[in-house]
């Protein structure tokens, strides 16, 4: 890792980088036009999960976590670059590149030059952090979708809801750290996004099915039918 300029962050800082970091995660998604699930699956994984975990390695002494001591914002960006790795290893056949990944490091991070073998090292701690727990199959994105396909069945109205609005709403909740705190709920988020989506790209006067009712039912069956899923 050769390195430029390095600002450490202690845990009272941490809660400030959160939104750079995940705008870079965002547009790093966008750069290397991965399929949603990835990125939502990425952003659920860095967000929700490792960004939460990490503010008791700010004064670690285990050489193991080498790449969190300090934690910089460089550092965290190659931890969502990673998240974006490890996603698209779970959910398409030809997942990124590490080359291709280190050469876009090289262009997006502008404060450190990470070698591939800090990307290597950083998925093993990446990994580590969320105990190898990495499954995806309660992320709020697969419900909504979920959600989404079945309005459209139950009523016509349901095709004039934008899915790039719900996404963006989602995205807009992640860059503000909403979605951290549903994170036990990612149907009850669903719900809200979709409900979101439908009053901002559906016209008013098209406003006759009762939407709050619907998606409120639907989420106690949800929940319902649920047993707790841990991270499967």
């Amino acid at each position: 890792m050769v390195e430029r300029r390095r600002a450490t962050m202690d845990s009272e800082t941490l809660p400030i980088l959160r939104i750079n970091v995940v705008k870079f995660l965002i547009q790093s998604a966008h750069d290397l036009e991965v399929p949603p699930i990835v990125k939502y699956s990425a952003l659920s994984l860095f967000a929700d999960r490792f960004y939460s975990s990490i503010s008791g390695f700010t004064s670690s002494n285990d050489s193991r976590y080498w790449l969190l001591q300090p934690i910089t914002e460089s550092n965290l960006q190659l931890f969502a670059l990673v998240s974006l790795w490890i996603s698209s290893k779970l959910h398409t056949s030809h997942p990124l590149s590490i080359k291709l990944l280190k050469a876009f490091g090289d262009t997006m991070i502008k404060e450190q030059h990470f070698m591939t073998r800090d990307f290597l090292d950083a998925e093993v701690i990446f990994m580590r952090i969320l105990n190898f727990e990495i499954g995806t199959a309660n992320i709020t994105f697969i419900f909504l979708e979920e959600l989404l396909n079945h309005f459209k069945e139950v009523a016509k109205v349901g095709e004039l809801v934008n899915w790039e609005a719900c996404m963006d709403v989602m995205d807009l909740l992640y860059e503000r750290e909403e979605t951290s705190v549903f994170y036990g709920s990612p149907c009850s988020l669903a719900a809200a996004i979709l409900v979101a989506s439908y009053l901002i790209t559906v016209p008013v006067q098209e406003w006759e099915f009762p939407i709050v009712p619907w998606v409120t039912l639907w989420q106690l069956k949800i929940e319902k039918s649920q047993t707790p899923r841990g991270y499967s």
